[in-house]
C-alpha cells in the first residue's frame, strides 16, 4: 500500500502524518488489496479540510471532511472511507457466491 499525503496551505508535521497512517491502518485491517491512498489535507480561513482517494482493484473511493480541527477531519474522513470499504468488501462477498 502507497501513502501520498500533500497539503496546501499547510505544513505536514510528523504528527499528523502519524495520525493519517494510524487512522488509515484500520481500513487495511478491513480489506487488504488497497493498492495506493492519495490524502490531501487543506485549511481555509477557519476551515480544516481533509480528502481521500482509495485505489483499490476494481474500483476509486473517496471521501471528504471539515471541521475546525484538522484531526476531527481527519477522523471522520476516514471513518467515511472505512464504511465505504466494507460495503465494497461485502459486494464483492456477495457476488461470488
Amino acid at each position: 500500500m502507497q501513502l501520498s499525503i500533500s497539503g496546501h496551505h499547510l505544513d505536514i508535521t510528523d504528527a499528523i502524518k502519524q495520525h493519517a497512517e494510524e487512522k488509515l491502518s484500520k481500513i487495511k485491517h478491513h480489506f487488504d488489496h488497497l493498492i495506493n491512498i492519495n490524502m490531501i489535507l487543506e485549511v481555509e480561513k477557519d476551515v480544516q479540510k481533509a480528502e481521500a482517494t482509495i485505489h483499490i482493484s476494481g474500483t476509486d473511493l473517496f471521501a471528504k471532511a471539515e471541521s475546525k480541527d484538522m484531526y476531527v477531519s481527519i477522523d471522520q474522513m476516514v471513518n467515511k472511507l472505512d464504511a465505504q470499504v466494507r460495503k465494497h468488501k461485502e459486494k464483492l462477498n456477495n457476488h461470488r457466491k
